[in-house]
């Protein structure tokens, strides 16, 4: 009696022409793929460019509240905005993203990628009104926190998406297009912000920055007519000839002569399907699975390859959130407005365009240099701007005992303290622009392909659980930044992230393998045996 392995594929196929272009390969024949020499063709260009616009609405949303937040005034429920309100208002994104990621994982593979990359814009159009139209401090938390929603199924599925369609070879080069997406995004949001600050109604122009964030989204559900499912999920959901085609579209105009190359991808594919399955039967005790979450968790922490993938994903998606990036881009202009700059918004848009310029940088690297070292080379800056900032905040006097940084200016008693004072808020901005490039080249970008790292079965709900230990690390980030710089100083809160950035620096030499260069199903056998070091 055939065991689950052996037996065939999937048992729904379509209709009975699927039957005729299974691929002419036996299980016993090389599935090695080599993939042609050459760039990502036209067709792979367009698009992860039509899917990087969630990353760019990922981005936009992330950089306007910046903005948002020292425009608003009192335009919400009639009062100045407390260090409570801001940190509401930008945490609630991430704790709805946090509930999405998971949830939207399942959705991925019980439906497709590409519903839940509809289901996103469709959430970024209306929370974008809500907050537009909010009058009250609930509602913009209410508009944030469909937002969140929209961001984190975004954040899941669009790395997902593109690395099931990528080259191997371009993989996270085309990855790194939508982290390049995010931070074009948190430009775009500075610009704007700025030049409503300058140049709009102050009591309106916020208004205007968080509405703008529906445009990209209604492009976005235009543009899904057009983009395909991915070749993966197709094999996995009985559509190999639909896979098939998609394929030999990603291969350009000379698909024809990579014949023999479709049918080893199809093949490799169902091969990983079919050996996972086995694992799943054999994890179960021979009973079939039912497809349920719970299912699927025990497979993704069961199966020890797959436990030792979640690990290294969470660890990176942690890491990314714990360094406090994202709350210097939540808070910039706070800092900044702090510091005394004359216009915050505007030294905000200097540290998101070293973000956007270096991310540029890390596009052409990161399948050159790979994944690992990329890490290991760009971390120790990240500590070092961390700690250069934290000498600099510790020189300079700051306000003491307010309910909320943000409403106050560094005080200077003669005009050496204010020399002293601005050298030192220089010398901040310059560890700030350190820090962020050097974000920008690693722990920017690699995070996000944690899709590699996971077998077919189990990448859906692997990825979607990484992307929510993000969102968890964002939310503690989000809530916790301001009252750590109000009751522990500036000084200590970014010794503390530098300290994270260094321990978090060992635990990726010690567990987190090479994958650049490899196809999916090769980078999955990495961490059959131990870490794959």
């Amino acid at each position: 009696m055939a065991t689950s392995v052996e037996a065939p594929l999937i048992s729904h196929r379509e209709d009975g022409a699927e039957d005729d272009v299974r691929s002419e390969l036996s299980d016993s024949d090389d599935v090695s793929v080599e993939w042609p020499a050459g760039s990502p063709g036209l067709f792979i260009w367009l698009l992860t460019l039509s899917a990087g616009i969630s990353g760019l609405l990922f981005g936009y949303d992330t950089g306007v509240i910046s903005a948002t937040l020292v425009s608003i005034d009192t335009s919400l429920s009639g009062r100045e905005l407390t260090s409570l309100d801001k940190s509401a208002i930008t945490s609630c994104t991430a704790l709805f993203a946090l509930v999405a990621s998971p949830i939207s994982s399942v959705f991925a593979d019980r439906f497709g990628r590409k519903p839940v990359i509809l289901l996103s814009d469709l959430f970024f159009v209306f929370g974008a009104l809500v907050q537009a139209l909010s009058t009250t401090v609930t509602w913009m938390v209410l508009g944030r926190s469909i937002v969140g929603a929209a961001v984190g199924a975004a954040s899941f599925v669009t790395p997902l998406y593109i690395a099931e369609l990528a080259p191997p070879a371009y993989r996270g080069r085309l990855v790194t297009m939508n982290v390049l997406s995010i931070t074009l995004g948190q430009v775009v949001a500075y610009v704007i912000g700025w030049l409503f600050a300058e140049y709009g109604d102050p009591s309106t122009g916020w208004r205007w920055m968080v509405g703008l964030g529906a445009l990209p989204a209604i492009l976005q559900c235009v543009l899904l007519l057009l983009m395909p499912e991915t070749p993966r999920w197709l094999v996995k959901a009985g559509k190999s000839q639909e896979a098939r085609r998609v394929i030999e579209k990603t291969l350009g105009p000379n698909a024809d002569t990579h014949r023999l190359l479709v049918d080893r991808v199809v093949k490799g594919i169902e091969m990983e399907i079919r050996e996972e399955q086995g694992h799943a039967t054999l994890a179960g005790n021979g009973r079939k699975g039912d497809g349920s979450l719970l299912e699927g968790w025990h497979e993704l922490v069961g199966v020890p390859k797959n436990r030792r993938a979640l690990v290294i994903a969470c660890l990176l998606q942690g890491l990314q959130q714990l360094c406090g990036f994202n709350s210097l881009m939540y808070f910039s202009a706070t800092i900044f407005t702090m510091l005394g700059f004359s216009i915050p918004t505007l030294t905000s848009l200097t540290v998101a365009a070293t973000n956007f310029a270096f991310t540029v940088l890390a596009l052409v690297l990161i399948d050159r240099i790979g994944r690992r070292r990329i890490l290991l080379y760009s971390m120790p800056f990240m500590t070092l701007g961390l700690l250069l900032s934290s000498f600099g905040f510790a020189s300079i006097r700051l306000p003491y005992g307010g309910t909320s940084i943000g409403d106050h200016m560094p005080v200077a008693t003669n005009d050496a303290t204010l020399i002293s004072s601005q050298h030192a808020a220089v010398v901040i901005l310059i560890s700030i622009m350190i820090y962020v490039a050097s974000y920008a080249l690693g722990l920017g970008n690699v995070p996000w392909m944690q899709s590699e790292l996971f077998p077919l079965n189990v990448r859906s709900l692997g990825s979607g659980f990484a992307t929510a230990t993000n969102w968890l690390a964002n939310f503690i980030i989000g809530l916790s930044f301001l009252p750590l710089m109000d009751l522990l100083t500036p000084s200590f809160t970014f010794s503390m992230y530098g300290m994270i950035c260094a321990v978090g620096w060992y635990a990726i030499w010690r567990i987190y393998p090479e994958t650049a260069g490899l196809t999916l199903e090769e980078a999955t056998n990495l961490l059959e045996n131990g870490w794959g070091l």
